[in-house]
């Protein structure tokens, strides 16, 4: 650093400091990963939930402003939620993406993006909105696909067993396993 930069840092500080202003460098503000090892209720998350390996997480009237991961061996209950992202799921054991009762009022989840699980467990995704897919791809536990307003498309293959539901308003097409849902 020279001598002039030195100077002009000097001069800055003592202005802050005699104005009680503080001057900081700082990077850019990253929203963070909460991990979810328990229950999160009605709470808005800025970011990602993040289930890690072989936990559980309920997420009750909860807000995620990002998406929401499930890892190895994790199940994930979320009720009449709102995740800005996705759900994706991928090794799990269970993923229940469902509405949720207020006072005899039903309070359906809502995906501002997808929700993708493969190569895991069972479920549900039950009176949800998606906006855009649901894919549920070589799953070897029992999926429930019901009452769901779906944006994009409905897919399920090489599920075993075969998902079962119906009462799916779907934009796009119901594909393979999903065909009559």
């Amino acid at each position: 650093m020279n001598r002039l930069t030195k100077s002009l840092i000097a001069q800055v500080a003592t202005v802050a400091a005699a104005t009680g202003l503080a001057v900081t460098f700082s990077s850019p503000a990253h929203a963070e990963e909460r991990r979810c090892t328990g229950t999160i209720r009605a709470v808005q998350v800025d970011g990602d939930v993040v289930v890690p390996a072989g936990a559980t997480c309920t997420l009750v009237g909860t807000r995620v402003d990002g998406s929401v991961k499930v890892y190895r061996n994790a199940t994930l209950y979320a009720r009449g939620v709102r995740v800005n992202g996705n759900v994706q799921a991928d090794n799990f054991n269970r993923v229940l993406v469902t509405h949720r009762s207020v006072d005899g009022v039903v309070r359906r989840s809502q995906v501002g993006g997808s929700i993708q699980v493969k190569q895991g467990g069972g479920g549900e995704v039950r009176r949800t909105v998606v906006n855009g897919d649901i894919q549920v791809f070589s799953n070897d536990g029992r999926w429930q696909i019901y009452s769901n307003v779906v944006g994009g498309n409905l897919q399920c293959k090489s599920n075993d067993p075969r998902p079962v539901g119906g009462s799916n308003r779907v934009e796009g097409d119901k594909e393979d396993q999903c065909r009559t849902f």
